[in-house]
C-alpha cells in the first residue's frame, strides 16, 4: 500500500491505524495526524465539529483525548514511545497532541497491556446481561481513569441512578425539542459504506433522515434511554476538575483508558452523554456527585449479550495530512 499523503514511516502509519479506532461523537471522527520518523501529530478537524450539539468543541477535544489513548497505547506496544505533549503550542490550538517517538522498534514497554482491547472495544448500544461487575474491576475502571488525568464515579445507589436517568431522559426531550439539533443529527446520520458518522441501512436513509428532522421523538427516545441506564449493571461518570481544553483532553484518555481497561475483563460500554451537553442539566448532574469538579461523560458498562459489529473508520489516508 502506498504510503497516505506523503507520509513515510509505516511503523508510523500502523500507530494511526490503531489511534483512529477510537470512540467518538456522532462517530464524527474529528482528527487528522501528521506522521513522521520522530514523531506523530495529532490535530483536532473543526470541520467535522457538532455545533448544534457540541458548541464549545469539547466533546471534539474529548474524542481527540481517546485517540491519543490509543496512540500511545500502540506505540508502547511497539517499544516506541518516548513522551507526550498535550497542546504543545499555545499560538496553534488544533494541535491537540505530539507523540514523541524512538527511532526503531523495542520490547513492549509498561501500559502496552491494553494494546489487543483496542481491536476489540465496541460502542454497545443494546441491553446487558444481569451478570453483575465484580468491585475489583470497578476499581481497575477507576484507577484507568485517575491515570488519564481524569476520576471516574460509579453511581451506586438506587437513588442517584434513579435521578440520573432522570436528567437523561429531560435531556432527550429538551434536544430532540430543538430543529436545529435533530437535523444536525440527520446529518451524521449514513450507511456503513460512508465510513463514518451513526449507521443506518442505506436503502431507508432517506426515510430515517426525513423522520429525524421532521418529529419531535424526544419523549419515546428519553424513555428508552431512561430505561438503558436504569437497567445497566454499572452507570458511571468521567469528570475533571476543572473545564478546560486541557481537562477536555484528559478526560477523553482517561476514558479511553477505562473502556479498554473495561475490554480486558469481558466489559463493552456505550454512552448516555445528554445531560452532559445540556448545560443547565450539567449542573444538575454535578450535585448528584459526590466528586467536585466538571462531569464530561456518562456512561454505562455491562457484559455483552451478543457480538457487535466495530462501527465503520473513514481510509486512513483520509486521516492524514503531509507535513
Amino acid at each position: 500500500m502506498a504510503n497516505p499523503k506523503g507520509a513515510t514511516d509505516a511503523k508510523g502509519l500502523e500507530l494511526v491505524r490503531h489511534a483512529i479506532l477510537a470512540p467518538s461523537s456522532h462517530n464524527t471522527q474529528p482528527w487528522m495526524f501528521r506522521v513522521s520518523g520522530a514523531a506523530v501529530e495529532l490535530h483536532a478537524d473543526r470541520t467535522r465539529a457538532l455545533p448544534v450539539n457540541d458548541p464549545l468543541d469539547r466533546e471534539l477535544t474529548i474524542s481527540c483525548g481517546c485517540a491519543l489513548m490509543n496512540l500511545v497505547v500502540a506505540a508502547r506496544h511497539f517499544g516506541r514511545f518516548r513522551d507526550a505533549e498535550v497542546l504543545p503550542e499555545l499560538m496553534h490550538p488544533d494541535l491537540i497532541a505530539r507523540v514523541r517517538l524512538s527511532p526503531s522498534a523495542g520490547p513492549a514497554q509498561p501500559g502496552s497491556d491494553l494494546f489487543n482491547a483496542i481491536r476489540l472495544r465496541r460502542t454497545y448500544r443494546k441491553r446487558f446481561t444481569d451478570r453483575k461487575v465484580p468491585g475489583a474491576v470497578l476499581k481497575s475502571l477507576a484507577t484507568a481513569a485517575r491515570a488519564g488525568g481524569a476520576w471516574l464515579e460509579v453511581i451506586s445507589s438506587a437513588h442517584a441512578r434513579h435521578e440520573v436517568a432522570a436528567l437523561i431522559a429531560e435531556a432527550d426531550r429538551m434536544q430532540w425539542a430543538d430543529p436545529s439539533w435533530r437535523r444536525e443529527l440527520a446529518q451524521w446520520m449514513h450507511p456503513r459504506r460512508a465510513g463514518d458518522g451513526l449507521v443506518i441501512p442505506g436503502l431507508t436513509s432517506p426515510l430515517t433522515h426525513a423522520v429525524v428532522r421532521t418529529f419531535d421523538m424526544g419523549g419515546g427516545v428519553g424513555a428508552k434511554d431512561s430505561e438503558l441506564a436504569g437497567a445497566s449493571p454499572v452507570l458511571a461518570v468521567i469528570g475533571t476538575e476543572r473545564d478546560r481544553a486541557r481537562d477536555w483532553v484528559a478526560a477523553g484518555e482517561a476514558l479511553q483508558g477505562a473502556l479498554l481497561t473495561a475490554q480486558t475483563h469481558g466489559l463493552q460500554a456505550s454512552f448516555l452523554n445528554q445531560s452532559v451537553q445540556v448545560p443547565s442539566l450539567r449542573a444538575r448532574l454535578q450535585s448528584l456527585l459526590a466528586h467536585a469538579g466538571q462531569p464530561q461523560l456518562v456512561i454505562r458498562l455491562g457484559y455483552p449479550a451478543e457480538e457487535v459489529p466495530a462501527t465503520p473508520r473513514r481510509p486512513l489516508e483520509d486521516v492524514i495530512e503531509a507535513r
